[in-house]
């Protein structure tokens, strides 16, 4: 199959499973936000998806999604280190009028990729595996699974868990400062013009994005969102 064969069929799957993977950051991010003002529409959220079974299906498809992109990242990073040594991108980002961050990351989305791994990890462990996992094996950690909201405040109430998230988070916008516009290239949008607007347009929607999360973060971190002040029917 040329998908898995070809060099170019192997960067359509890394394209599309990458798309695929950012639209569903937009859908975090936007449920995040939502912790921001209400604590009670958040666990509506989580109470929603738990570990009903389309919650479950959506998580196993999202999962394969990731293995995927995962694995042919590190065939094509092999592969592109056989053929061009150092020089691992046909196109540098530089050349076609990318900004140096869009350059930076080109060169190190293997290293980019591998702490966002690892971010990744600690992620789940902090809110999946106490959350969708605890309620399909039925134990708690510490709160009710479906109690997203407090396992925000615990999380981001540990400096050293806001430190690793922002990192996380930085990782992730260089990865798709590149990722993004690599996707529409790989996908046909590589015209002169169009080039160049999928560069602006990808690294201002990435750029919102990872603010989103940011913010959400260092929110919670600093004990500033307005959720904080009314929570469980307890207003301050």
């Amino acid at each position: 199959m040329w998908l898995i064969n070809s060099s170019i069929g192997r960067k359509v799957v890394m394209s599309v499973t990458g798309l695929a993977l950012i639209l569903f950051l937009t859908f975090h991010c936007a449920m995040n936000v939502v912790a921001l003002f209400s604590g009670e529409a958040y666990n509506m959220i989580c109470e929603l998806l738990g570990a009903n079974w389309y919650a479950v299906v959506a998580t196993i498809g999202l999962a394969a999604l990731a293995l995927i992109h995962i694995v042919f990242a590190f065939i094509l990073t092999a592969q592109n280190r056989k053929a061009r040594g150092d020089n691992r991108y046909e196109v540098a980002t530089t050349v076609n009028g990318g900004s140096t961050a869009e350059a930076w990351a080109s060169g190190n989305m293997l290293v980019l990729g591998l702490i966002i791994l690892v971010g990744l990890l600690l992620h789940l462990y902090h809110f999946w595996s106490k959350m969708m996992l605890a309620e399909i094996i039925g134990t708690t950690a510490g709160h009710l699974p479906t109690d997203g909201f407090a396992f925000i405040i615990d999380t981001f109430g540990d400096p050293v868990n806001v430190v690793l998230y922002v990192i996380w988070i930085c990782a992730i916008w260089f990865h798709l400062a590149h990722g993004f516009w690599s996707a529409m290239h790989t996908l046909g949008l590589s015209g002169k013009i169009w080039q160049k607007r999928m560069q602006c347009i990808g690294l201002i929607y990435v750029s919102l994005l990872m603010l989103g999360f940011l913010v959400v973060v260092l929110a919670f971190a600093f004990k500033c969102a307005p959720s904080l002040y009314c929570y469980a029917g307890s207003c301050c």
